[in-house]
């Protein structure tokens, strides 16, 4: 029946070797067999199949004739259901776009993760709920964690954000709680600490993994008991500030692993965010590009399509910063007033030295291109640039060299 995408009837199945090979067939021992297409705009969407036991005359064209009338009523139900499913789907979809979505302070994003995203911001600003926001790299932890106080009714407090990766254990205390005079050697008079500045705000802790166990202790206190003590003090002041955590990594795992402490993690992962990638949020990347255009460059600059088909097709390892960072360079390398796809360089899955090199030959396509347009004038492409004479001069030499 699909094969041959018409009605077919067999009368004596049991003598036909194409049928008999079927195993249904000889198990039910059918003598008969009807069967007819269930077709919505010339596409068959299912069969209708009706088999006979009892005699192989037992169906004739009537049957065949009313089966396919039945297959008929059959089709205009199914258009009837899908047309129901589709008018559901673009209610979302329109629901989606008409919903009034309110903004998210500094982050810019209209795609369905944000949404969800910038809901979960406002539910959580106005309690005093320790929030954990778990995201990559660059994808803008610290810009909802600056948007969770603009919206808190701690917005006219002291906002304090400190990253905690790759700071020497004595430092990262020291800034944060504080220190009297005589403490250690270089103290020379009292310097209160970040979370005694940030009284009646807010505190965001980026990379939160990354502290060490004897200041993992410290912090649970000051969680549980408002409370700090300065290094070489014995005197516990009382601190009301609202803290606010990130990490790129797997707290979960680090507490099974014995490097987190677990009673540190149920306290900050009271009400945990979780920032999406850029992977995940596609549909912004061609208005967060115009965006930092605009920001960092000209306003009157466009993104050509071929620039933002090359952009939305990239895997964006590096989340938001990054695009942030090759939109900066591409304004570099553009004229016209026009960004195109030449303009966008992208560091691909190859090794380091491919990757230079591919950048090498994009730098030196741009250069010569700007300076025949400009017919030699080493200064005038400089300018159009925003680069030195000499740095003309110089690419001039290594590309020279090379060939």
């Amino acid at each position: 029946v699909v094969n041959k995408s018409k009605p077919v009837l067999y009368h004596d199945v049991q003598s036909n070797p194409k049928l008999t090979q079927f195993e249904s067939v000889q198990l039910h021992n059918i003598k008969s067999i009807l069967g007819v297409p269930v077709k919505r705009e010339d596409k068959i969407r299912g069969v209708i199949l009706v088999d006979s036991q009892k005699d192989r005359k037992e169906f004739t064209d009537k049957n065949l004739l009313f089966l396919q009338f039945f297959s008929n009523l059959v089709s205009i139900s199914f258009e009837k259901i899908f047309e129901i499913e589709n008018l559901a789907d673009e209610n979302i979809r329109l629901k989606n776009v008409l919903e009034p979505v309110e903004k998210i302070p500094d982050m810019v994003g209209e795609s369905k993760p944000m949404r969800e995203l910038s809901k979960t911001i406002h539910r959580v600003a106005n309690t005093e709920a320790t929030v954990l926001i778990l995201g990559e790299s660059g994808s803008g932890k610290d810009l909802v964690a600056r948007a969770i106080h603009k919206l808190s009714t701690r917005k006219d407090k002291p906002y304090l954000a400190q990253f905690c990766g790759s700071i020497p254990d004595s430092l990262l205390e020291s800034e944060l709680f504080g220190y009297v005079k005589g403490a250690f050697t270089g103290a020379v008079k009292d310097k209160k600490g970040l979370f005694e500045i940030a009284d009646k705000g807010t505190f965001f802790l980026d990379e939160i993994a990354d502290i060490s166990s004897a200041l993992q202790a410290k912090l649970l206190r000051v969680i549980e008991n408002k409370e700090i003590i300065r290094l070489g003090d014995t005197q516990v002041k009382k601190v009301d500030v609202r803290i606010l955590a990130a990490t790129n990594k797997n707290l979960k795992k680090l507490v099974e692993e014995g490097k987190f402490r677990e009673d540190l993690y149920y306290r900050l992962n009271v009400f945990p965010i979780k920032v999406p990638s850029l992977r995940e949020r596609k549909d912004d990347i061609h208005l967060l590009a115009q965006n930092f255009v605009e920001v960092t460059g000209d306003k009157n600059l466009k993104l050509h399509v071929s620039a933002v088909k090359k952009l939305e097709n990239y895997a964006w390892p590096g989340n938001v910063r990054q695009l942030n960072n090759v939109i900066s360079r591409s304004i570099i390398l553009s004229s016209d007033g026009i960004i195109k796809d030449e303009h966008i360089a992208l560091e691909d899955e190859k090794s380091d030295n491919d990757s230079q090199k591919t950048l090498r030959e994009l730098e030196k396509k741009i250069l010569l291109e700007r300076l025949e347009e400009f017919q030699g004038n080493k200064t005038l492409t400089a300018k159009s640039l925003d680069v030195s004479v000499r740095w003309i001069q110089k690419k001039l030499k290594e590309f020279e060299s090379e060939s």
